[in-house]
């Protein structure tokens, strides 16, 4: 690129580049892990009726993350593309997907944001809220839904800064918000006495600061490629789209599965131990987005990286640039395995002082975790199939590991009891990863073969 960067995606090493990109980016998702977490750690500790309450928020979470996958599609989409043509010279149509990325979002919020504050009581009734913890879950969930042009203005846009080589920027954003996360919270919900809808008002106001955060970087003049709020490009909505497809389908299918799983254990839990169950899940849930956020920021932080040098032409460095950052993320998982196996029970300590759930709950986290390992290639073979726009790849790669835990956690409770749910996870992750790993191994070379004889082409 002429325009001035941080990195030169096209020459610089490429182990430099993968740190530099994938370190930033992870570190900024284990921050932005804390705008979901560090609410429920503070709900969890209110006097009386926190564990009840904090079980609430866990059936209303994944609804509020599905919202939030709607940032994924349009920013994971768009960027990828956006590195390509500014890798391909084509910097004017790169700024019109920018723009057009910018305005998709304005437009998402105001579709979903009406939508999902009308039904927001049936949704949570039908996934798994019981009568209990009902009032708190709607409360969270409504104040959260009118944040949401916020959290999506945040989400998306940074995928576009990061593409750009600029996670430092990306992690700014992030890290803004999270530590306004984390003052705000303890005000609204002890000092002002809001409870459960002051942690929710905290986590809107936080998202406002990331997404002003992120418009502001786009209009830097460091900026390679600026948000100039003209040039929309109708005609390349339906690529954006295509581009994030899989992405979305990772994380909006998540929260999708989730809710199944919170209904399942309320199901098989019965009125005694549905409530406390569903606790639990929400405390194992907690660590696993500590685990796999940091994951989706490495593979977002290189997707850059191998997009302009996919567009470029540059087909061997496209493939050790996947091939390194596997390898960082496969020493990532090892790490994140030790932490579980000897801190689970710290971990869950933070969330609830009840003896019982916090057992249970580092318990069921060594089970939801065993095969983290194997996961993080599943995070490699989707996210650089999409980053060489290989759709027709990646999306079934997403589908098998979602398919494959949505059997699971029907199944098993029906057979083995609510606590046999949380084997899903790992089922899942081993099954998509021998099927991905398999099927990217055998297709990458063909994939760049075809780039070096035919040029360019999306």
């Amino acid at each position: 690129m002429k325009r001035k960067r941080n990195h030169d995606l096209g020459k610089d090493g490429i182990w430099p580049l993968v740190l530099s990109l994938a370190v930033p980016t992870a570190l900024a998702q284990a921050v932005n892990v804390l705008y979901a977490i560090v609410d429920r750690m503070f709900i969890g500790h209110i006097a009386g009726y926190g564990d009840i309450a904090l079980a609430g928020v866990g059936v209303a979470a994944p609804i509020a993350t599905f919202l939030s996958s709607f940032a994924t599609l349009i920013g994971m989409g768009g960027a990828p593309i956006m590195a390509m043509h500014e890798g391909h010279g084509d910097h004017d149509v790169a700024e019109g997907i920018l723009t057009t990325g910018f305005y998709l979002l304005l437009i998402s919020s105001a579709v979903l944001t009406p939508l999902f504050f009308i039904l927001r009581n049936p949704l949570l009734l039908a996934f798994g809220a019981s009568s209990a913890t009902l009032p708190y879950a709607s409360e969270y969930l409504g104040w959260y839904v009118a944040g949401t042009p916020f959290a999506l203005l945040a989400g998306g846009l940074n995928s576009f800064i990061i593409n750009q080589g600029q996670s430092g920027k990306a992690m700014a954003a992030v890290l803004i918000g999270a530590v306004m996360n984390i003052i705000l919270d303890p005000v609204f919900i002890f000092l002002l006495g809001m409870g459960v809808k002051g942690a929710a008002i905290a986590t809107v106001i936080s998202q406002i600061g990331s997404a002003l955060v992120c418009i502001l970087a786009l209009r830097a003049e460091s900026i390679a490629i600026k948000l100039r709020f003209r040039g929309f490009l109708p005609r390349q909505i339906t690529r954006i789209i295509k581009f994030g497809l899989s992405s979305f389908i990772i994380i909006s299918t998540d929260s999708i599965l989730l809710i199944i799983l919170n209904a399942m254990l309320q199901k098989y839990g019965g009125p005694e131990m549905g409530d406390i169950l569903i606790s639990c899940a929400t405390i194992v849930q907690s660590y696993h987005i500590l685990v796999t956020y940091p994951m989706g920021g490495m593979t977002a932080g290189c997707q850059g990286l191998v997009s302009y040098n996919y567009g470029a032409g540059l087909t061997e460095r496209v493939r050790k640039s996947i091939n390194s950052l596997q390898i960082l993320i496969s020493g990532y998982t090892v790490v994140m395995l030790l932490a579980t196996v000897f801190c689970s029970h710290i971990f869950a300590g933070l969330f609830t002082t009840d003896s019982d759930i916090l057992l249970r709950s580092a318990r069921y986290m060594l089970i939801y975790e065993c095969m983290i390992i194997p996961l993080s290639f599943q995070y490699v073979n989707v996210d650089m199939m999409t980053a060489l726009g290989q759709i027709r790849i990646s999306l079934p790669l997403s589908l098998t590991r979602k398919v494959s835990f949505l059997i699971a956690s029907l199944i098993l409770p029906a057979l083995f009891g609510a606590e046999a749910a949380f084997f899903s996870e790992g089922i899942s992750d081993l099954l998509s990863a021998l099927v991905g790993t398999i099927i990217v191994r055998t297709q990458l070379g063909p994939i760049l073969r075809r780039r070096e004889k035919e040029g360019f082409r999306i």
